[in-house]
């Protein structure tokens, strides 16, 4: 992603635009998808300026949480993670995330399955929703063939196979046509 479009943000969001901030947010472009720790981001961005500390990554990151310039996700697990916000490019809707209590690989569920719900709260209520997180947890077609016990569902074919090694975590995405090919 552009450092300019960076830039631009930080500015409209009354933030001076430093090295430091432009960094983690171009390491964060740079890995969509991805959902990205702290430490992680840390180690990305010391390939590009092996003089930035982990603290300084964590100050970032928190005020660029604050400022919604980034989201912070979690997946249970004891880790923050970090995306782009819909502002700066990251995902245009609210995605889903559906988590396999077996392997903990990560699906992310690129349908936004709540615009419906959203557009009747608004419309009914007058309810503008701003925010929402969908975490699903269950067990992937893999974990359910090794242990049939797990789950309790025959295996469908709603997973792609195109998954992402992930510092031994895999992260698979799930786009809308596969969702309405398995129904």
């Amino acid at each position: 992603m552009e450092q300019d479009v960076f830039k631009k943000m930080l500015k409209e969001k009354g933030l001076k635009v430093t090295g430091q901030r432009l960094l983690v947010l171009e390491t964060i472009g740079a890995h969509p998808g991805e959902h990205l720790t702290a430490e992680e981001i840390f180690d990305l961005a010391r390939a590009k300026s092996p003089e930035i500390g982990l603290a300084t990554i964590y100050r970032a990151l928190q005020m660029l949480v604050n400022l919604h310039v980034i989201r912070r996700v979690s997946f249970d697990d004891g880790l923050a993670r970090y995306e782009l916000s819909r502002e700066l490019g990251g995902e245009r809707h609210h995605h889903h995330h559906a988590i396999c209590l077996g392997c903990k690989t990560v699906f992310s569920l690129e349908e936004d399955l709540l615009e419906p719900l959203e557009q009747n709260l608004l419309e009914r209520l007058g309810f503008d929703v701003t925010d929402h997180e969908v975490k699903l947890y269950g067990y992937c077609r893999a974990c359910r063939q090794k242990n049939p016990w797990a789950g309790g569902h025959e295996a469908e074919e709603l997973f792609t196979t195109d998954d992402k090694m992930q510092k031994g975590k895999r992260t698979m995405k799930i786009e809308k046509k596969e969702l309405e090919e398995s129904d």
